[in-house]
């Protein structure tokens, strides 16, 4: 009975040591060239560098990530490119970014879609989520899973959003999205779109009066230097979703790629966590440091709702028929659980 005891164990010792052995002939040391054009303040930063923790861990130190903050490999679409090209690795853009090859990836900016992290978390990691990451390997990207960058909020000025005529006239700063600049048309704003690295230059020079981002971005980039109004409109709940180039990943082993989806997977809940916990401290920083800030009444929510409603039917429409329906069938549940 001892003997076989012995056997039973050295035989199961010996499965485990081939099996590591094996996993880690399976991973390869690399590099990998992480770009983003946030601060390394902001939660995307402290995201990228829990993911670069796990991935180590996983991998035995073999995968490494080095990370590129601050738009130093470009804006979002220049990056995109790189990573379509393999020319870098990874990178984690806004989920407007993508709009411009994958429409359906609009759906995402509709405005006023849901009122809560929880609703935001339901409808991204949930069956749309998943449908618009499956459009994105022909475009030569891979999605990891949706990050938190939060509600967008506006800025400018002149004077605080309390209601929709106070956007009337102001040359708002948007990103190059279809969704975003016919919205603020609606409310009779001047919507410009120009590259997130230009945008400090242009409010300081006032060739735009203001912006519309999260509390942590507007904090990060010393928007309060440049601004003095800062509205709670909530009228879009933004996300940045983690990318690879196809070409790296197609280059990995099996292992490899297991290795990455779990990191990243695990990085997400805590990246949600330090970034909704930084936007109200941000809000509070900003406060400090002199920005007027005011809530945006719910009535006037609900009349910016209906007036976007158009908007959102005419993009709607031209957009992937069974991707429009999932959006509203999961909207539909996701609203109806939270009663």
């Amino acid at each position: 009975m001892k003997n076989l005891f012995f056997r039973t164990t050295l035989c199961a010792a010996l499965l485990a040591f081939g099996a590591a052995a094996a996993n880690a002939q399976d991973i390869k040391e690399r590099t990998i060239k992480f770009g983003h054009i946030n601060n390394t303040d902001h939660p995307v930063s402290l995201g990228e560098h829990k993911f670069a923790e796990l991935l180590a861990a996983k991998s035995g130190g073999k995968l490494k990530v080095q990370e590129y903050p601050a738009s130093q490999l470009g804006n979002e679409f220049q990056q995109q490119s790189a990573l379509q090209g393999g020319v870098q690795e990874m990178s984690t853009p806004a989920t407007t970014s993508l709009a411009g090859i994958v429409k359906e990836f609009g759906l995402i900016d509709f405005p006023f879609a849901v009122s809560s992290f929880e609703q935001a978390d339901a409808l991204l990691d949930g069956p749309l989520g998943q449908a618009l990451i499956a459009k994105l390997p022909e475009k030569g990207l891979v999605a990891l899973g949706y990050w938190d960058l939060g509600f967008r909020n506006a800025t400018n000025s002149k004077r605080p959003i309390t209601k929709v005529e106070d956007f009337e006239g102001l040359k708002l700063r948007v990103i190059p999205n279809p969704v975003f600049l016919e919205a603020f048309k609606a409310f009779k704003a001047n919507p410009v779109p120009l590259p997130f690295a230009e945008l400090y230059n242009a409010l300081e020079s006032r060739a735009v009066d203001g912006q519309e981002n999260p509390f942590s971005v507007i904090e990060s980039n010393k928007f309060f230097e440049v601004q003095k109004y800062l509205s709670g409109t909530n009228h879009v709940y933004a996300a940045n979703i983690l990318l690879v180039s196809k070409k790296f990943w197609d280059g990995l082993t099996p292992t490899e790629q297991r290795i990455m989806k779990e990191a990243a997977d695990e990085a997400r809940g805590y990246q949600r966590t330090v970034s909704r916990e930084a936007a109200q401290k941000s809000l509070a920083n900003l406060k400090t440091k002199g920005m007027a800030y005011n809530d945006v009444a719910p009535a006037e929510t609900d009349r910016m709702r209906s007036l976007v409603k158009p908007v959102t039917d005419k993009f709607a429409a031209s957009y992937d028929p069974a991707i429009v329906k999932l959006y509203n069938d999961e909207l539909a549940r996701i609203r109806a659980s939270a009663k």
